[in-house]
């Protein structure tokens, strides 16, 4: 699930974000570059906080709401929904063995487990795409 975020930023101050479809979250980052990340996480908080989540509106319904924003300089993100559920589950999942072993010397380098490197890994993927 995926949510839209406006994100503000006036000249030397933080980056704010909140959710219209999601009113009590809310994040800042000092950095464009970490926005994705704080994002991500606000959202996680708030729902691990017991908060129902909302079935996220279109693009378009949100560009009306905010509206007034994005003409005063404000732009808008689509940030996932993640969630750090604590319970690790078991996955079997195949790749060319090259790669494994690629894996296997990174994680090691690193001093994580496999599992370790690969969740990190997975995670830090989305957070760069979404």
């Amino acid at each position: 699930m995926k949510y839209w975020a406006i994100v503000h930023h006036d000249p030397g101050s933080a980056y704010g974000v909140s959710f219209p479809d999601v009113p009590d979250c809310f994040a800042a980052a000092d950095e464009e570059k970490d926005l994705m990340s704080y994002a991500i996480a606000a959202l996680d908080d708030y729902f691990a906080d017991g908060h129902e989540a909302p079935h996220p509106r279109d693009l378009e319904a949100i560009r009306s709401e905010v509206k007034e924003d994005l003409a005063e300089g404000a732009f808008l993100v689509q940030v996932p929904l993640v969630r750090r559920i604590t319970k690790t589950v078991r996955a079997n999942i195949s790749m060319e063995q090259g790669l494994l072993e690629a894996v296997d010397e990174t994680a090691d380098r690193l001093q994580m487990n496999r599992s370790a490197f690969l969740a990190q890994a997975v995670r830090n993927e989305i957070e760069r795409v979404a």
